[in-house]
């Protein structure tokens, strides 16, 4: 685990401990997830903030007044805590991170669904329904293609890897034909 996300951890464990207090971690989720892909789709925002030339007061100026009222408070100064601390590059770890520390809370786990194709939502719902048995926590789907899959699925749960795809278990079968021609 780098650096970066430890520290990402601890400034996220504080926001939710806060957003807790204040009965609003679902909006701070939201509002942190905005300022992440403001800053992920805006090359000049990211400049902007990373900038060493332009001082602190400047970026939190223009900050606070492009982010006042339209964003929790709790966030606006995680934010800013960032910028005087030089760390805004964590903000997606740290995005990350809550989502882990909200999920919990609420006996929630994100899964990372591969398939070869878009679900619709009744797939997803059995997905989300099998792997819920499974972790015993509500599962929250989200789908990625990748078409390098061949067929079935693979899923991904926190750092657990459920691989039920197709070249997954030709990848398997071929290890255990190696492992058998080779004693």
């Amino acid at each position: 685990m780098s650096r970066d996300t430890v520290v990402a951890k601890r400034y996220a464990k504080a926001l939710f401990e806060v957003a807790s207090q204040e009965q609003a971690t679902l909006e701070v989720e939201q509002d942190l997830k905005a300022v992440v892909e403001a800053v992920q789709s805006n090359k000049e925002i990211e400049f902007f903030l990373t900038t060493p030339n332009i001082s602190d007061s400047n970026k939190l100026n223009a900050l606070n007044g492009a982010l006042q009222g339209k964003l929790s408070q709790s966030v606006i100064n995680t934010v800013d805590l960032l910028v005087k601390r030089r760390r805004t590059d964590i903000l997606p770890d740290l995005l990350e991170s809550y989502i882990k520390f909200r999920g919990e809370s609420l006996g929630m786990a994100d899964a990372v669904v591969y398939s070869t194709y878009a679900l619709d939502e009744a797939a997803k719902e059995a997905v989300a329904a099998e792997f819920g048995q499974v972790t015993h926590k509500t599962i929250r789907v989200n789908n990625v293609i990748d078409k390098s899959l061949l067929g079935g699925l693979k899923v991904v749960i926190g750092d657990t890897l459920y691989d039920g795809s197709i070249s997954g278990k030709l990848a398997r079968l071929e290890k255990s034909f190696n492992d058998k021609h080779s004693r």
